[in-house]
């Protein structure tokens, strides 16, 4: 961990500190969209471990915090990329957390869906990679504390303070560098731009040039200090030019940012809305349900009921057909009396049929 040494560029510091305030403006518009949105949905769970790991990697490799200013960004970077780490956590819709399962299917019911207690894929990614990047972070921090605890301060930083120096610097390059591409392969998959902020794209994609602008022009650096931010704000602004086509195709098939359509259907829009069920208000003893699902379990108990009166529920709602002997005499014999005394007379008893 070399020590930052000033050389008093006053157009390089002047050019940094607008990137630390570029940096706070940037990050605003993507967690006002995360809170005004109420939902999390759309932004990858590896892309945003990635980019906490190399904001936190990319901070401890520094050890003498605050003697220059060009490297006070890597501390603001670090707050900024875990409050949305923790938006992302905190507004993670609910649907998508536990998988639904089908209770009973049968011609004469309607299909009933619940939620269990498994969780979804995503969700257990979600929680697995959060966890991973507060570990990564407890390590490397307690590792640092306790290399600069050992070793004293010098001017020249002792062998194995320069490795650790150069394992954070190498890592979080690297992931810096393949951060954009799990958001890339996230957003071309779903098609559409999710909770993904296009405004914090247009302002941090021309920082990206600003930032290696202003890393070129430092004194000693080379190619590969400022490669790996070239190749981050391409791949960033690749992500931002397909979120603009997202966001036309969006816009033609009437689609909002979250994929929900934007027109209403004329069978199930405000005529089909307004039309309430008869059972949706009639109060059923001892049911306890939530206030937002009230109505429609009512509904799903009258469509119940009228499924077993019309068919048995023992048969499966099959009914049998059984024939009802019918005698020949019964045929024959008048539905009403006509005769006065209220009795027909025998009939006379004949031999052989005569």
């Amino acid at each position: 961990m070399s020590t930052c040494v000033p050389h008093h560029d006053w157009f390089t510091a002047a050019l940094t500190f607008g990137l630390c305030c570029g940096l706070v403006i940037s990050y605003v518009p993507q967690h006002y969209r995360i809170i005004s949105s109420g939902s999390s949905e759309g932004l990858s769970t590896v892309y945003l471990f990635l980019g906490v790991t190399s904001a936190s990697s990319g901070m401890l490799n520094m050890y003498s915090f605050g003697s220059c200013i060009e490297m006070s960004a890597a501390v603001i970077q670090v707050s900024l990329q875990w409050a949305i780490m923790v938006l992302y956590m905190i507004y993670y819709p609910p649907r998508l957390k536990y998988a639904n399962v089908d209770l009973e299917f049968d011609e004469s019911r309607p299909l009933r869906i619940a939620k269990s207690n498994d969780k979804t894929k995503e969700w257990k990614l979600s929680i697995a990679m959060s966890w991973l990047a507060v570990l990564h972070l407890l390590v490397i921090a307690l590792t640092t504390g306790f290399l600069l605890a050992t070793f004293p301060p010098a001017p020249s930083p002792p062998h194995p303070v320069a490795q650790w120096a150069t394992f954070l610097g190498v890592t979080s390059a690297l992931f810096a560098a393949i951060q954009y591409i799990p958001q890339i392969v996230h957003t071309f998959q779903h098609k559409v731009v999710g909770a993904l902020s296009i405004p914090m794209m247009c302002i941090q994609t021309p920082g990206a040039v600003l930032m290696v602008l202003s890393i070129a022009l430092r004194p000693g650096t080379n190619w590969t200090s400022w490669a790996t931010f070239a190749v981050a704000g391409i791949m960033q602004g690749t992500l931002l030019v397909m979120c603009i086509c997202w966001k036309f195709r969006q816009r033609k098939l009437g689609l909002d940012d979250f994929g929900n359509s934007l027109v209403d259907d004329p069978l199930s829009g405000s005529i089909a809305n307004s039309i309430r069920h008869p059972a949706a208000d009639v109060d059923v003893p001892g049911l306890v349900v939530e206030d937002e699902d009230a109505a429609a379990t009512r509904v799903a108990l009258a469509n119940a009921l009228e499924s077993a009166v019309e068919g048995d529920v023992r048969s499966g709602g099959v009914r049998e057909v059984r024939e009802i002997p019918i005698h020949q005499d019964d045929e024959n014999t008048p539905l009403l009396n006509t005769g006065k005394s209220g009795k027909q007379p025998p009939a006379p008893r004949r031999w052989f049929g005569f």
